[in-house]
Protein backbone atom coordinates (compact mmCIF):
# COMPACT_ATOMS: atom_id res chain seq x y z
CA UNK A 1 0.00 0.00 0.00
CA UNK A 2 1.31 3.54 -0.68
CA UNK A 3 2.10 6.08 1.84
CA UNK A 4 -0.69 8.16 0.59
CA UNK A 5 -2.98 5.72 0.86
CA UNK A 6 -2.04 5.30 4.24
CA UNK A 7 -3.00 9.30 5.44
CA UNK A 8 -5.60 10.28 4.39
CA UNK A 9 -4.59 14.33 4.29
CA UNK A 10 -1.93 13.01 2.24
CA UNK A 11 -3.98 11.31 -0.19
CA UNK A 12 -6.52 14.60 -0.58
CA UNK A 13 -3.59 16.58 -1.25
CA UNK A 14 -2.37 14.39 -3.69
CA UNK A 15 -5.71 13.88 -5.13
CA UNK A 16 -5.97 18.06 -5.25
CA UNK A 17 -2.14 18.20 -6.85
CA UNK A 18 -3.49 15.84 -10.17
CA UNK A 19 -6.89 17.26 -10.12
CA UNK A 20 -5.83 20.94 -10.17
CA UNK A 21 -2.06 21.22 -9.81
CA UNK A 22 -1.09 24.85 -10.53
CA UNK A 23 -3.93 25.66 -7.90
CA UNK A 24 -2.51 23.28 -5.03
CA UNK A 25 1.11 24.35 -5.86
CA UNK A 26 -0.22 28.17 -5.47
CA UNK A 27 -2.05 27.72 -2.17
CA UNK A 28 1.04 25.84 -0.74
CA UNK A 29 3.31 27.87 -1.80
CA UNK A 30 1.36 31.46 -0.43
CA UNK A 31 1.01 29.69 2.87
CA UNK A 32 4.60 28.37 3.24
CA UNK A 33 5.83 32.00 2.25
CA UNK A 34 4.04 33.29 4.23
CA UNK A 35 5.20 30.96 7.70
CA UNK A 36 8.68 31.29 5.83
CA UNK A 37 8.46 35.31 6.37
CA UNK A 38 7.28 34.98 10.10
CA UNK A 39 10.09 32.44 11.14
CA UNK A 40 12.67 34.74 9.39
CA UNK A 41 11.51 37.63 11.20
CA UNK A 42 12.01 35.75 14.56
CA UNK A 43 15.47 34.46 13.86
CA UNK A 44 16.79 37.41 12.20
CA UNK A 45 15.48 38.81 15.36
CA UNK A 46 13.27 41.56 13.40
CA UNK A 47 11.57 44.32 15.53
CA UNK A 48 7.96 44.03 16.51
CA UNK A 49 5.75 46.58 15.13
CA UNK A 50 5.15 49.29 17.82
CA UNK A 51 1.67 49.32 19.35
CA UNK A 52 0.25 51.36 22.04
CA UNK A 53 -0.67 50.28 25.34
CA UNK A 54 -4.06 51.12 24.81
CA UNK A 55 -4.33 48.85 21.84
CA UNK A 56 -6.40 45.37 22.17
CA UNK A 57 -4.96 42.21 23.39
CA UNK A 58 -5.31 40.99 19.95
CA UNK A 59 -2.84 43.66 18.65
CA UNK A 60 -0.19 42.78 20.91
CA UNK A 61 -0.62 39.27 20.34
CA UNK A 62 -0.24 40.02 16.56
CA UNK A 63 2.88 42.18 17.08
CA UNK A 64 4.96 39.55 19.46
CA UNK A 65 4.49 37.19 16.05
CA UNK A 66 5.72 39.63 14.04
CA UNK A 67 2.92 39.35 11.48
CA UNK A 68 3.61 42.06 9.13
CA UNK A 69 1.87 43.89 6.14
CA UNK A 70 5.46 42.06 4.97
CA UNK A 71 4.48 38.38 5.63
CA UNK A 72 1.47 38.92 3.78
CA UNK A 73 2.95 40.87 0.43
CA UNK A 74 5.22 36.85 0.84
CA UNK A 75 2.22 35.16 0.75
CA UNK A 76 0.82 36.96 -2.32
CA UNK A 77 4.17 36.51 -3.86
CA UNK A 78 4.27 32.42 -3.45
CA UNK A 79 0.57 32.70 -4.88
CA UNK A 80 0.95 35.07 -7.56
CA UNK A 81 4.75 34.87 -8.77
CA UNK A 82 6.88 32.15 -7.27
CA UNK A 83 4.37 28.90 -7.88
CA UNK A 84 3.41 29.43 -11.06
CA UNK A 85 6.86 30.26 -12.26
CA UNK A 86 8.00 27.37 -10.97
CA UNK A 87 5.11 25.57 -13.07
CA UNK A 88 5.95 26.48 -16.11
CA UNK A 89 9.20 26.24 -15.61
CA UNK A 90 9.65 22.38 -14.54
CA UNK A 91 6.70 21.28 -16.52
CA UNK A 92 8.71 22.62 -19.46
CA UNK A 93 11.79 20.99 -17.99
CA UNK A 94 9.79 17.73 -17.60
CA UNK A 95 8.67 17.83 -21.15
CA UNK A 96 11.84 18.61 -23.18
CA UNK A 97 14.01 15.97 -20.92
CA UNK A 98 11.59 13.42 -20.25
CA UNK A 99 13.69 10.47 -19.48
CA UNK A 100 16.97 11.81 -19.48
CA UNK A 101 17.86 12.44 -15.83
CA UNK A 102 21.68 13.62 -15.59
CA UNK A 103 20.07 15.87 -18.33
CA UNK A 104 16.98 17.13 -16.32
CA UNK A 105 19.69 17.68 -13.15
CA UNK A 106 21.81 19.76 -15.46
CA UNK A 107 19.32 21.79 -16.80
CA UNK A 108 17.38 22.27 -13.97
CA UNK A 109 20.55 23.74 -12.07
CA UNK A 110 21.75 25.80 -15.13
CA UNK A 111 18.99 27.36 -16.33
CA UNK A 112 16.04 27.35 -14.22
CA UNK A 113 17.44 27.98 -10.64
CA UNK A 114 18.81 31.28 -12.17
CA UNK A 115 15.84 32.22 -13.87
CA UNK A 116 13.64 31.40 -10.33
CA UNK A 117 16.78 32.99 -7.70
CA UNK A 118 16.83 36.58 -9.93
CA UNK A 119 12.72 36.30 -9.80
CA UNK A 120 12.97 35.41 -5.95
CA UNK A 121 15.82 38.71 -5.19
CA UNK A 122 13.61 40.83 -6.66
CA UNK A 123 10.57 40.46 -5.07
CA UNK A 124 12.21 40.43 -2.39
CA UNK A 125 14.03 43.68 -3.21
CA UNK A 126 10.59 45.61 -3.76
CA UNK A 127 9.04 43.51 -1.09
CA UNK A 128 11.68 44.86 0.99
CA UNK A 129 11.20 48.60 0.05
CA UNK A 130 13.60 49.20 -2.93
CA UNK A 131 12.34 51.79 -4.41
CA UNK A 132 15.03 52.36 -7.46
CA UNK A 133 16.00 50.35 -10.23
CA UNK A 134 20.04 50.64 -8.14
CA UNK A 135 18.40 49.21 -5.36
CA UNK A 136 16.92 46.32 -6.86
CA UNK A 137 20.14 45.51 -9.07
CA UNK A 138 22.02 45.68 -5.51
CA UNK A 139 20.07 43.03 -3.99
CA UNK A 140 20.23 40.59 -6.83
CA UNK A 141 24.17 41.29 -7.16
CA UNK A 142 24.50 40.97 -3.46
CA UNK A 143 22.99 37.64 -3.01
CA UNK A 144 22.94 36.21 -6.31
CA UNK A 145 25.78 33.69 -5.79
CA UNK A 146 25.18 32.67 -2.65
CA UNK A 147 21.61 31.56 -3.33
CA UNK A 148 23.12 29.89 -6.22
CA UNK A 149 25.74 28.08 -4.50
CA UNK A 150 23.47 26.43 -1.63
CA UNK A 151 21.25 26.06 -4.39
CA UNK A 152 23.66 23.86 -6.48
CA UNK A 153 24.57 21.79 -3.21
CA UNK A 154 21.12 21.14 -1.99
CA UNK A 155 19.09 20.49 -5.41
CA UNK A 156 21.16 17.10 -6.48
CA UNK A 157 21.37 15.86 -3.01
CA UNK A 158 18.15 16.19 -2.95
CA UNK A 159 16.90 14.82 -5.76
CA UNK A 160 18.92 11.97 -5.46
CA UNK A 161 17.37 11.28 -1.91
CA UNK A 162 13.80 11.07 -3.55
CA UNK A 163 14.71 9.90 -6.18
CA UNK A 164 16.22 6.99 -3.84
CA UNK A 165 14.23 6.91 -0.37
CA UNK A 166 10.54 8.51 -0.86
CA UNK A 167 7.77 7.17 -2.67
CA UNK A 168 6.69 9.38 -5.72
CA UNK A 169 3.42 10.67 -3.90
CA UNK A 170 5.73 12.34 -1.68
CA UNK A 171 8.44 14.37 -3.81
CA UNK A 172 6.16 17.28 -4.01
CA UNK A 173 5.94 17.39 -0.70
CA UNK A 174 8.90 16.69 0.07
CA UNK A 175 10.09 19.54 -2.40
CA UNK A 176 8.17 22.00 -1.05
CA UNK A 177 9.58 21.29 2.53
CA UNK A 178 13.09 21.96 1.41
CA UNK A 179 12.12 24.93 -0.33
CA UNK A 180 10.54 26.12 2.69
CA UNK A 181 14.18 25.68 4.65
CA UNK A 182 15.85 27.31 2.04
CA UNK A 183 13.56 30.06 2.02
CA UNK A 184 14.03 30.63 5.44
CA UNK A 185 17.46 30.34 5.24
CA UNK A 186 18.03 33.14 2.41
CA UNK A 187 15.50 35.16 3.43
CA UNK A 188 16.70 35.55 7.29
CA UNK A 189 20.30 36.37 5.59
CA UNK A 190 18.72 38.76 2.98
CA UNK A 191 16.85 40.60 6.65
CA UNK A 192 20.04 40.92 8.30
CA UNK A 193 22.12 42.41 5.50
CA UNK A 194 19.85 44.66 4.97
CA UNK A 195 19.60 45.57 8.53
CA UNK A 196 23.39 45.61 8.66
CA UNK A 197 22.86 48.23 5.29
CA UNK A 198 21.09 50.65 6.93
CA UNK A 199 22.71 50.58 10.35
CA UNK A 200 25.97 51.37 8.12
CA UNK A 201 23.88 54.00 6.68
CA UNK A 202 22.68 55.57 9.57
CA UNK A 203 26.57 55.62 10.75
CA UNK A 204 27.67 57.16 7.81
CA UNK A 205 24.95 59.93 8.07
CA UNK A 206 25.38 60.48 11.78
CA UNK A 207 29.43 60.92 10.99
CA UNK A 208 28.35 63.72 8.69
CA UNK A 209 26.00 65.88 10.49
Amino acid sequence: MSTAAKNPLLQRYTAQLTAHPLRTKAITAGILSFLQELLASHLAGTPSAPVSKSASPLSHAIAATKISPRAFKMALYGFLVSAPLGHVLVGRLQRTFAGQRLAMILASNLLVAPIQTTVYLVCMALIGGAKSVDGIVKTVKGGFMTVMRITWMTSPLATVFAQKFLAPELWVPFFNLVSFVLGTYFNTKLKLRMRAAEQEKKAREGKGE
